[in-house]
């Protein structure tokens, strides 16, 4: 397979997203960047090498931009209703576009937006949550979510403890939790090739 990137448009009602399309055989992924008001972006390194993980695995994916970032209409938001209808939308493209069941991916902030939108329709056919800070997902049902479950941390990562997604997940059938030595919720200095081998070892 050979990396192929193609910028995209993704309507999400009035407004029109930025994207880069990652095309491959069959199967499909979104990928959510962390918050827009610290930078989240498409152009993140995380987000990248999950795309870069899922492709090796076989996804087509799309990562997309929050509105109000980059070439994105609209202002920038923390509201987590105007993040899932973002999700959404991307979901709404990648369904459009590839024929197989399509998984839901992100980091930081794009992971718990990733789990809120698979929480609220039963679209998503699996989860790859990146760094999901504790305090944006604590009051969710996550066993709720009956599909492949992956959360994958680094092991000093304030925002995403470990004992803490220990506790959330040691009830969710079908989850697992990875943790990568040495790195923290921003991926600093360490982590991105761990990072990459889990996304390709994940299986769906």
């Amino acid at each position: 397979m050979v990396w192929k990137e193609q910028a995209v448009t993704v309507q999400a009602g009035p407004l029109v997203l930025e994207g880069i399309w990652q095309a491959g055989p069959g199967r499909g992924a979104v990928v959510a960047p962390p918050h827009p008001r610290f930078g989240g972006s498409i152009e993140n390194p995380v987000v990248n090498e999950v795309a870069h993980g899922l492709f090796r695995s076989g996804y087509a994916s799309l990562r997309f931009n929050w509105r109000g970032v980059g070439a994105s209409q609209g202002d920038i938001s923390s509201d987590p209703d105007a993040a899932a209808a973002d999700y959404v939308a991307a979901l709404d493209h990648v369904e459009a576009t590839v024929d197989g069941p399509v998984i839901g991916a992100g980091y930081s902030f794009g992971a718990a937006t990733a789990l809120r939108v698979a929480l609220e329709t039963d679209r998503l056919r699996g989860l790859l949550l990146v760094a999901p800070p504790v305090a944006m997902i604590e009051d969710l049902e996550i066993g709720k979510f009956g599909h492949p479950l992956y959360v994958m941390i680094g092991a000093d990562d304030e925002y995403a403890p470990i004992d803490r997604w220990s506790e959330l997940l040691s009830c969710v059938e079908r989850a697992q939790l990875e943790v990568i030595l040495h790195t923290d919720h921003f991926f600093v200095s360490n982590g991105l090739a761990d990072l990459a081998r889990l996304v390709q070892g994940a299986q769906f």
